[in-house]
C-alpha cells in the first residue's frame, strides 16, 4: 500500500511513474494505493475522512468494511475486480491487524463484498464506491446500512447470490451509471429494513439513474421507502424490471417517481418464493404504495403468465394493502402481455392518462 499526500503534482507524478494515476482534489487528503494481494481493509482502516483508497487494476480477494465517513473506495474501471477469498471466511491479510481482520470477517461472514456500515447513533456519511467490479459473493456485492449520502457509480455488480447493490436504513443516496447483472434477487435493492416490520422511511431524495440492470430476478426493488427517483435506466432480461413495494405499516410506502426508463423484454422466468409469486414479464409493479408518479417510460415486450405480468401493473399487496393515488401518465407501451396496463387493485385515486398503448385490464385504461 502506498500513500500519496496531496501535494498534487508530486502525488500524480508518483502514481503515473508506476503506471497508476490519481489526482486527489482537496488539500490535506491522501490517496492510499492498494495493489492485488495487499490488504484493502488495512488501507481503509488507516484512511481519514476525505481520503481515497485506490485499488489498482487486477483481481483483489476478500471483503472490506468501510466505517470512515467521507471515504472514497475507487478502482480503475471494470478491470479492478473484487472476489471472495478462496476457501476462507476471513478476507483480509494478516498484516491488517486484529481490528482490520474483525471488520472484514464480519462483512465476509454475512456474504458481502463491500460493506458500508454505520449504526443508528453513528451513521457513515458521504462514502463513495466507484469504478470497480464486485462478483461472486454469496449475498451482496455492495451492502450499506445507516449510510447517509452514499454514492455508488460506475460499479459492475455481477453474479452475486442475492443482491448486486443494496442499502437499508440509508438516505440521500446516488446510484448512477452502474451495471447489475445476473444477481440472485435484485440488481439494486433499496429498503428501510428487511429484519423488522415498520413503516416506510423518507430517503431524502435518493436517485437511481442511468444504470443497466439485466438478468436479475428483479432489476430494482424499492421496498417500504418514500421520496426517491428512478430515472433514465435500462432494464432488460430480468424476471421483473421495477418493483415499488409497501405493506400495512405506517407511514405507507410511496412518493416514488419512475420516469424516462427503457424497460424491455424482462421475460426471464423465476419461481415462486415464500414472499412472492412466480415472476415473468413484469415491467413496473406497484403494490401497497401511494402517490407515485410513473411517467414517460418506454415499456416494450414484457410477456408472462404470472399474476404480476404486464407492462405497468397496479396490484393489491399480498397482505391486503391497497395502492392509492398513483398517477400513470404519458408512457409508451407496446407488446406487453397479458396487457400493457393492468390494474387489479381496488384502491382509490389511481389514474391512467395520456399513455400510448393498445391493451389494458380492465379495458379502457389506454
Amino acid at each position: 500500500m502506498n500513500k500519496c499526500h496531496i501535494a498534487y503534482l508530486a502525488c500524480a507524478a508518483a502514481l503515473l511513474g508506476t503506471g497508476l494515476g490519481a489526482a486527489p482534489s482537496t488539500a490535506g487528503h491522501t490517496v492510499h494505493l492498494v495493489r492485488p494481494g495487499e490488504s484493502i481493509q488495512k488501507a481503509v482502516d488507516s484512511a481519514r475522512p476525505g481520503d481515497t483508497v485506490l485499488l489498482a487494476h487486477g483481481t483483489h480477494h476478500g471483503s472490506v468494511d468501510v466505517t470512515t465517513p467521507g471515504l472514497t473506495l475507487r478502482g480503475m474501471g471494470r478491470g479492478t475486480v473484487l472476489v471472495p477469498e478462496a476457501g476462507a471466511n476471513t478476507t483480509t491479510a494478516p498484516t491488517g491487524g486484529a481490528t482490520a481482520e474483525r471488520a472484514a470477517d464480519s462483512c465476509a461472514a454475512a456474504g458481502n463484498g463491500i460493506c458500508v456500515t454505520g449504526t443508528k447513533d453513528r451513521g457513515v456519511d458521504g462514502v463513495t464506491i466507484a469504478s470497480l467490479t464486485v462478483t461472486g459473493f454469496t449475498k451482496t456485492g455492495i451492502y450499506a446500512h445507516e449510510a447517509d449520502g452514499l454514492t455508488v457509480r460506475n460499479v459492475t455488480a455481477v453474479g452475486n447470490g442475492v443482491w448486486g447493490i443494496a442499502t437499508e436504513r440509508s438516505a440521500r443516496g446516488v446510484f448512477r451509471d452502474n451495471t447489475a447483472r445476473d444477481n440472485g434477487d435484485a440488481g439494486l435493492f433499496l429498503a428501510n429494513t428487511v429484519k423488522e416490520e415498520e413503516g416506510a422511511t423518507d430517503t431524502g431524495g435518493t436517485v437511481v439513474e442511468h444504470n443497466r440492470l439485466e438478468g436479475n430476478r428483479i432489476g430494482v426493488t424499492i421496498r417500504r421507502l418514500r421520496n426517491l427517483t428512478v430515472t433514465g435506466n435500462h432494464l432488460t432480461g430480468n424476471c421483473a424490471a421495477v418493483f415499488v413495494v409497501g405493506d400495512e405499516n405506517k407511514p405507507k410506502a410511496g412518493l416514488v417517481t419512475v420516469r424516462e426508463n427503457r424497460i424491455e423484454r424482462n421475460n426471464k422466468s423465476c419461481p415462486k418464493t415464500a414472499r412472492l409469486d412466480a415472476l415473468q414479464g413484469s415491467g413496473i409493479v406497484l403494490t401497497g404504495t401511494e402517490d407515485n408518479l410513473i411517467t414517460h417510460n418506454v415499456i416494450r415486450d414484457n410477456v408472462g403468465t404470472s399474476p404480476l405480468s404486464g407492462g405497468i401493473v397496479v396490484f393489491k399487496s399480498f397482505v391486503g394493502t391497497t395502492s392509492e393515488r398513483n398517477r400513470i401518465s404519458d408512457n409508451l407501451l407496446q407488446g406487453n402481455s397479458p396487457a400493457d396496463l393492468v390494474n387489479t387493485d381496488p384502491g382509490e385515486g389511481n389514474t391512467f392518462q395520456g399513455n400510448s398503448c393498445l391493451s389494458s385490464r380492465p379495458a379502457g385504461l389506454c
